[in-house]
């Protein structure tokens, strides 16, 4: 967690977030992570930024599965920022960061 006592900023943890999400090495969940991050980190509070900050750490794979609802969430990842994420992927024809 980045905060003005471990020497950052909130718009900081923002900032590194949203390069995180956008260059995870899977390109599909780079594009669904990158445009979400876009368009919600802004307004997220600390314990959503610690909630994508969580399902950052997930493998790839695994994220791609349960946004794709082919396997279960796990309780630790499932809330309101996974499911935000979620009804972004099934939104009828999207719009993409690229």
């Amino acid at each position: 967690m980045t905060g003005p006592e471990t020497g950052g900023s909130s718009e900081t943890r923002r900032k590194r977030l949203l390069f995180r999400a956008q260059r995870r090495g899977f390109k599909e969940v780079d594009i669904i992570f990158g445009t979400f991050a876009a368009a919600e980190l802004g307004s997220m509070d600390e314990a959503e930024l610690d909630q994508f900050e969580a399902l950052l750490t997930a493998p790839d794979q695994e994220v791609y599965a349960w946004l794709r609802g082919e396997t279960q969430v796990p309780a630790s990842h499932e809330g309101p920022v996974f499911l935000r994420m979620k009804a972004l992927c099934g939104r009828k024809n999207p719009t993409w960061n690229v």
